[in-house]
């Protein structure tokens, strides 16, 4: 897959497949090509060259669509409405959405409910996108730094939270500047750098005599920031 903005390919060559019941985390600087990259897999943008398909479907095709889970890196200001008013408004898209009061409880938002979003720590935001990703029981979860400023309690619910999606079956990917967090959490580990994947395996593939943060430092450029 190719993407091409002002005449340079900000992907390109990118190859991915993450399947069902796995977490595949993808690593890179600022610049990298990682949100682009699941921009494409959602069908919000389409690709210069090449294809994205989910369960078979182009993501742009209705059964496709419904089937994907989205957390973008910031969702924007949602003008006054409320973090429940907006949790309920995502669960009412779905016919069986999952019970929103135990994700609220777990992930800390229980008492800002009545709050207006945009007034909304940028961790409670975070866990609020989480859950509107999540509520509609997707098969598959496109998380864009699903941990950026939560502390370190939500941080750790979120990480259980998305052991338990790739538990029960949902194919999960994961973007992530936080290496303890891919260590953890990831069957299978790509590196990007400058639009293309440099490097990718299971953590025991590629840990077996360095750190990933060694592996990290090797395969990436800090010209892509």
């Amino acid at each position: 897959m190719g993407v091409e903005r002002a005449n340079r390919w900000i992907v390109d060559g990118v190859d991915l497949e993450v399947r069902a019941g796995e977490l595949l985390a993808l690593l890179g600087p600022n610049g990298a090509g990682k949100t682009t990259t699941i921009r494409c897999c959602t069908g919000v943008w389409q690709p210069d060259r090449g294809d994205v398909a989910v369960a078979g479907e182009a993501p742009s095709r209705a059964a496709a669509a419904a089937a994907i889970g989205f957390m973008p890196q910031s969702a924007g200001a949602w003008s006054g409405i409320k973090a429940g008013e907006l949790l309920r408004y995502f669960a009412g898209l779905y016919a069986d959405p999952l019970p929103l009061p135990p994700l609220v409880e777990a992930l800390g938002l229980t008492a800002v409910l009545r709050t207006p979003y945009r007034h909304l720590s940028g961790g409670q935001q975070q866990a609020t996108n989480l859950i509107a990703a999540v509520v509609g029981r997707p098969q598959l979860a496109l998380l864009d730094e699903p941990t950026a400023g939560m502390d370190p309690r939500a941080r750790r619910t979120t990480w259980e939270l998305m052991a338990q999606l790739r538990d029960a079956g949902v194919a999960v990917l994961l973007t992530t500047h936080a290496l303890d967090e891919a260590e953890e959490l990831a069957d299978r580990i790509a590196i990007m750098d400058r639009g293309r994947i440099r490097l990718t395996g299971t953590p025991a593939e590629l840990l077996a005599d360095r750190t990933l943060e060694q592996l990290y430092l090797d395969h990436t450029s800090e010209a892509a920031a």
